[in-house]
């Protein structure tokens, strides 16, 4: 398990940066450099690395030399270190030199050199080489996650032939609609298509090619009746052999029967021109045996982009990566199925047990799309199986690979609302399949077609959150559940959309405040435990009917058995879902969590916060997690965290995982009005709803003032968020107190508080409307009449501590801070420790990826410290007193100035570590000496103190 978690080693390598900037001499300095370069992860460099490792080098010229490795970690790292401006080539080829006198179990992995002011990071495995100077190794941390015990998870990057296909598809789809070939028909008509151009590629259709060989050689140049003949050549792929004419074509002769109801459907097959039957071309000429599966929801987004840019919002289609898929799959099942595998791949009999399993898995995705996660993982189950079939091999067990193939698609379950994409996802799974016996045809020399195509998905139209998910795959049939259900936030939900989540959140408390995709959270947590039992209750109504009818001598024990069968099924399947992270953050963990976890449900893995990416032409990007659950709660959870949202994860296990992403108890934060501890209220700043006609900005206020310079009194320093931390002037009219006979002597003054006026008596709330009675005065006045606290609402994430400070009541906070006006310095403290940043950085809500802090989430459920001695209290105190001093010291610097990460002032930065101790020791007053190492350790401990306080109230 990693000994801390990013947040800490990158504080740490901004420390170590700044302290070995400008050393250049390698002597006498360069084993303290790497032992201080240890402890940035948390580790003893000499638990795990040795210095001036004796070995023999290569024999030169008749001689063998001897060397030493400066630092040395068997079979992980080989470092060498030079002094400054010295050759890191030569420094490179050096440490390889000494590979020749190592034990073939001691051959690192990472070969790193060093002259202090750069680094050049090698890694073999990967085949990589990075180099950077030692300012920027905060940034680049993450690639020395290996010291820390974080485990890289690899998943390779998508082919660019996949855009490519996408693009002349698009082409093609673009030029049919605009001559006014559209709707199904044009869906359909795509999708025959597709197909085409994949059996042409991958054996379906013999010889290669046969299809672009028709439209090259059988039709005209100029299109005329190229429409013609894909119409005949539809006909001919729904018809069986035997029963096409005798006198058919040979060239159309040859393609064989399809079936799988895909070439059915009666369709008005559109006219071509010359511009589009080279478009048609062009897409025969990509290579479509090697397009991954992803590329279907990229096709669907990129199809319709034009028809309906905004109902593709409003559906949420958004289309998940490969890359990403692969990252829910492996923890859900693959990897556990793999490291079975590997247990057993020697012992017959459970070989082929294994093998029967893998055929009696079934996946659900409720949201499918165009069947990206099912096609995915389709692919790496046939894989897996492949693998099977191979190590049976040496039983002498496997006369034909094709007989001994058991997994097929009808283990696949999707439900989709939209008519095209299901068609796709339909469609995508039969041409994996034939990737898959391809692949196994490549591997032991044979060839293998299932077609006509008889199995198949089952692929349902309908609304996910509406329909009965047990009628549709009853638990007993079902192993996992997955997907990437819509994202859309509570304020981009239409009227439908509302209504469909009230069908799942009806009895939960504040459920308006949820995104859309907890749906499908909630729908698949009824599913599991077995709260919608429409199958058990029409089977205990037959049950009753036989009973008590004429057929009395049934029996109560079926009942009980078909029950319990039922509570194992549904105990046994597994969830996960990727989702956007504000499920996981502020108020919706109250909302969605608590209800999960009445219901019996455990996290059993989570991809922390990555930024997500799709397939489609100009990908989105958001920040995601991925959430695996189930009844179970796993002996070991499995946590994936990521140093850079958009790089890769490094997997640390965890005893549990709680709602927020943390190893932490199984704890949810309501949304309270007041504090759980003794602590002053926290309310937000004044909200002006004035049309902007009460704000100025430094500009602004000069001129109006050289016009009506008798307003001066009247104007006040205003101050949102940005404004605090970046130091930027605004103003605002606070005419609270000001009499009507000198109001009236200010004539611009007064036109401003009639521009007020207008726009709230135009406002279509009533509220606002009501407000235009007091133009003058702020729509919600909460100013404090002292001295306040200021908590800005939005902050970086990037800094260390979120820069809060004291006001004058002069100074007017707006809605886009939190204000505490009744704040002591030992608040102050409290506030801007590390203790309480950690808290933040787990429980608050983001907006993107910064923090957005919230009085009922963060404030209002802080544990606060039991309260503390006069002695702890006063350090603390004056502890807090020096930080504010350390920022005066440089008036100059703005709140971000001084808390950037790198520029942050040395007196500054040891006031808060001061600040630190000084609050640590306050949660220590039972006389416990506690050390938290990182966020992680600290959050764990403040959830288990809420869960204590909050038992009390």
């Amino acid at each position: 398990m990693p000994a801390l978690i990013w947040n800490e080693i990158r504080a740490r390598a901004t420390t170590f940066a700044r302290n070995w900037r400008g050393v250049t001499s390698e002597q006498g300095e360069a084993q303290t450099f790497w032992n201080e370069f240890f402890q940035i992860f948390g580790v003893t460099r000499r638990r795990v690395a040795v210095f001036e490792k004796h070995v023999e080098k290569l024999p030169e010229a008749g001689n063998t030399k001897n060397g030493r490795i400066d630092v040395f970690w068997p079979g992980t790292l080989l470092a060498e270190h030079k002094s400054a401006g010295k050759d890191l080539d030569g420094a490179f080829k050096q440490a390889l030199d000494y590979f020749a006198g190592l034990k073939e179990g001691e051959i690192p992995r990472y070969v790193v050199v060093s002259d202090f002011a750069r680094f050049r990071y090698y890694d073999l495995d990967e085949g990589t080489e990075r180099e950077f100077k030692l300012a920027d190794l905060p940034k680049r941390i993450h690639l020395f996650g290996f010291i820390a015990g974080y485990q890289t998870q690899r998943i390779r990057d998508e082919d660019p032939i996949n855009e490519r296909a996408v693009r002349v598809l698009g082409d093609l789809h673009d030029a049919l609609k605009q001559d006014g070939y559209t709707g199904e028909q044009l869906e359909v008509f795509l999708v025959r298509l597709v197909f085409c151009f994949f059996a042409d590629d991958t054996g379906i259709f013999n010889p290669k090619d046969a299809f672009l060989d028709l439209i090259e050689t059988h039709t005209k140049e100029d299109g005329s009746d190229t429409g013609g003949l894909l119409a005949k050549l539809f006909e001919v792929l729904n018809t069986p052999e035997s029963q096409r004419q005798k006198a058919l074509d040979e060239d159309l002769a040859r393609f064989p029967h399809v079936n799988g109801r895909l070439f059915e459907q009666n369709l008005r097959i559109p006219d071509f021109n010359r511009d589009m039957r080279q478009q048609l071309i062009a897409c025969c000429g990509i290579n479509w045996a090697t397009i991954s599966p992803a590329i279907f929801g990229a096709m669907f987004q990129k199809v319709i982009e034009l028809d309906a840019r905004d109902r593709r919002r409003q559906l949420g289609a958004h289309y998940t990566s490969e890359k990403n898929i692969l990252k829910l799959i492996g923890p859900l099942f693959l990897d556990e199925l793999r490291a079975e595998f590997e247990a057993i791949r020697n012992d017959k009999n459970r070989l082929f047990a294994f093998q029967k399993k893998l055929r009696a898995l079934a996946f659900l995705d409720p949201a499918c799309g165009c069947g990206n996660f099912l096609v995915v993982t389709y692919r790496e189950l046939r894989r897996l199986e492949l693998d099977v079939i191979r190590a049976a091999q040496q039983f002498g067990h496997v006369a034909h690979v094709f007989q001994a193939l058991q997994v097929n698609v009808d283990q696949f379950y999707g439900i989709e609302i939209e008519e095209f994409p299901a068609q796709i996802a339909q469609v995508a799974l039969w041409l994996t399949d034939h990737q898959m016996n391809v692949e196994a045809g490549r591997e032991f020399g044979d060839y293998f077609a299932r077609i006509p195509l008889e199995t198949s998905a089952t692929i349902r139209r309908g609304n996910a959150l509406r329909l009965d998910w047990e009628a549709f795959v009853p638990p007993a049939r079902l192993s996992y559940i997955l997907g990437n259900p819509p994202f859309i936030g509570k304020q981009h939900q239409d009227a439908a959309q509302k209504e469909d989540l009230e069908t799942v959140t009806k009895g939960i408390k504040g459920a308006g405040v949820l995104d859309f995709v907890a749906g499908w959270y909630l729908k698949a947590a009824h599913y599991l435990a077995g709260h919608n039992l429409g199958r058990l209750d029409r089977d205990r109504k037959q049950f009753q009917d036989m009973r008590f009818g004429k057929k009395n001598s049934f029996t109560g024990d079926w009942l009980v058995e078909a029950e319990a069968a039922d509570e194992r099924a549904r105990a046994g399947i597994r969830c996960a879902f990727v989702s956007t992270n504000s499920i996981t953050q502020g108020e919706q963990v109250g909302v969605l969590w608590s209800e999960m976890l009445r219901l019996g449900l455990h996290i059993q893995f989570a991809h922390r916060t990555f930024k997500w990416s799709n397939e489609a032409p100009g990908k989105a990007a958001v920040h995601c997690v991925i959430v695996g659950f189930g009844r179970t709660r796993p002996a070991k959870a499995r946590l994936f965290e990521y140093a850079d949202p958009a790089g890769d994860a490094h997997e640390t296990a965890a005893a549990r995982i709680n709602p927020y992403l943390v190893d932490a108890p199984e704890v949810v934060l309501p949304n309270r009005r007041e504090p759980v501890c003794k602590a002053p209220a926290m309310v937000f700043g004044s909200m002006p709803n004035d049309g902007g006609h009460l704000l100025l900005d430094d500009a602004e206020k000069s001129a109006f003032l050289a016009e009506e310079p008798g307003a001066e009194r009247w104007i006040r320093p205003f101050l949102g968020a940005e404004e605090f931390i970046n130091g930027t002037p605004r103003w605002c009219f606070w005419l609270k107190d000001v009499e009507p006979t000198a109001l009236r002597t200010l004539p611009k003054v007064l036109a401003r508080v009639d521009l007020v006026k207008q726009h709230r008596q135009a406002s279509k709330r009533e509220a606002t409307r009501k407000l235009a009675d007091t133009p003058r005065l702020f729509g919600e006045d909460r100013q404090p009449e002292g001295s306040y606290l200021l908590v800005p609402s939005v902050s970086s994430e990037g800094r260390s501590y979120i820069p809060i400070g004291f006001l004058p009541p002069e100074t007017i906070a707006s809605n886009a801070v939190l204000t505490v006006p009744d704040a002591t310095l030992y608040h102050f403290g409290i506030l801007t420790s590390t203790m309480h940043m950690a808290w933040v950085r787990y429980v608050c809500g983001r907006l993107e990826s910064r923090y957005r802090y919230s009085a009922g989430i963060v404030y209002n459920n802080f544990p606060w410290p039991d309260a503390p001695d006069d002695e702890r209290r006063s350090a603390i105190e004056q502890a807090a007193q020096d930080v504010l001093e350390a920022r005066a010291a440089h008036a100059g610097s703005t709140l971000a100035d001084l808390y950037d990460p790198l520029a942050m002032p040395d007196d500054l930065r040891r006031a808060h570590k001061t600040l630190d101790r000084a609050v640590d020791a306050a949660y220590q007053v039972d006389g416990g000496k506690r050390q938290w190492a990182d966020d992680g350790q600290r959050v764990a401990f403040l959830f288990a103190r809420y869960q204590a306080i909050t038992s009390l109230l």
